[in-house]
């Protein structure tokens, strides 16, 4: 093999023994994943918003940000469930660049996957003990959930892995909702393929044990654009999609029809002020038609305190190091414009 084996990692349960939730956090955690779970099984008519950095750089920053999401959340609290985005690792396309704090707990330093392990665990957990929020946070390595299985609340599976086999399985044994991305080309029946396979049970081997799953009926999608085969990106968050996509959950036999617009990505070509008018437009949609208002669930917004991007050895305080973010202030003013709009 052509591997070097650096060291022996701790287990999930070892590491939750050294950064234990407290009874109170839990019993935040168990009330944010209930509010989650009206929504997308249609208890709740308020909408979800997954919101915050498109990666989660450094721990000050990113608990800075969802601090000020608290006050925030109670103002909108009888429209709108947030849900921190706490993004700690990073699919890369070609391989290259910054893959998250999990493997760069110092996005300029060396990687270090055992230091990585613990600081995903103690910025999940701040946020939790400190704000009350159990957070999003996306499943890029399915092998790892139980580090953090018992602080978040949702998580994504992404555009690169909604095709992957282990990926559809342990979705298919979580006990939170799983957001299946459409795949990079835009191809919606492997998004609707994983969506059923998450729904479903199966047997599978899972860290070395031979595990069975009952299936997750909250697993649902998640729009957020395509790039053809020219490089061009192209839309699919406009009315004609959403009612598209209702179509072929009509088509098949799904718990809980749900989809989730991603307001950047492809669906803005990565231009981050695009994201309130898209955010908009996909309320109006909702509103003009019964099926499309069936399956609609919530936003996917990135953002962070600064807006735009950075390279990663520019040290600016709350500015995002992958894809530009909106900054706070328009992102507060957004979060208010959408609850008086819905």
């Amino acid at each position: 093999m052509n591997m070097r084996f650096n060291r022996e990692l701790f287990s999930p349960q070892e590491l939750k023994r050294m950064y234990g939730a407290s009874a109170a956090a839990a019993e935040n955690k168990a009330a944010n994943d209930k509010k989650i779970r009206d929504v997308l099984d249609g208890t709740s008519d308020k909408m979800l918003l997954v919101v915050g950095p498109c990666s989660a750089d450094r721990e000050d920053s990113v608990i800075d940000y969802i601090t000020r999401l608290r006050p925030l959340q109670d103002k909108v609290a009888d429209k709108i469930v947030i849900v921190p985005r706490i993004y700690t690792n990073k699919p890369r396309t070609t391989g290259a660049g910054y893959k998250g704090m999990l493997h760069q707990p110092d996005p300029i330093a060396d990687p270090d996957l055992f230091k990585g392990l613990v600081s995903i665990r103690k910025l999940h957990l701040r946020a939790l003990e400190e704000t009350g929020f159990s957070c999003a946070d996306e499943m890029l390595y399915p092998e790892n959930h139980l580090f953090l299985s018992d602080l978040l609340s949702y998580v994504a599976v992404g555009a690169r892995s909604v095709e992957d086999q282990q990926h559809r399985l342990v979705a298919s044994g979580l006990d939170i909702p799983v957001g299946m991305k459409n795949p990079t080309g835009g191809d919606l029946s492997v998004m609707m393929n994983s969506i059923n396979a998450a729904q479903h049970g199966h047997s599978f081997i899972y860290r070395n044990w031979d595990v069975s799953s009952e299936g997750n009926p909250y697993a649902h999608a998640i729009l957020r654009g395509y790039v053809d085969s020219h490089g061009t990106s192209h839309p699919n968050y406009h009315y004609e999609d959403l009612r598209r996509l209702a179509d072929l959950y009509d088509e098949g036999s799904y718990k809980n029809p749900g989809v989730i617009v991603d307001c950047n990505h492809s669906n803005s070509g990565k231009k981050y002020l695009e994201q309130g008018r898209i955010a908009k437009e996909v309320l109006h949609s909702a509103r003009s038609c019964d099926s499309v208002r069936r399956i609609f669930k919530g936003l996917m917004i990135e953002s962070y305190i600064e807006d735009g991007s950075q390279k990663s050895g520019e040290h600016v305080y709350g500015c995002s190091i992958t894809d530009p973010c909106l900054g706070w202030e328009k992102t507060e003013r957004l979060i208010l414009d959408l609850a008086d709009l819905l």
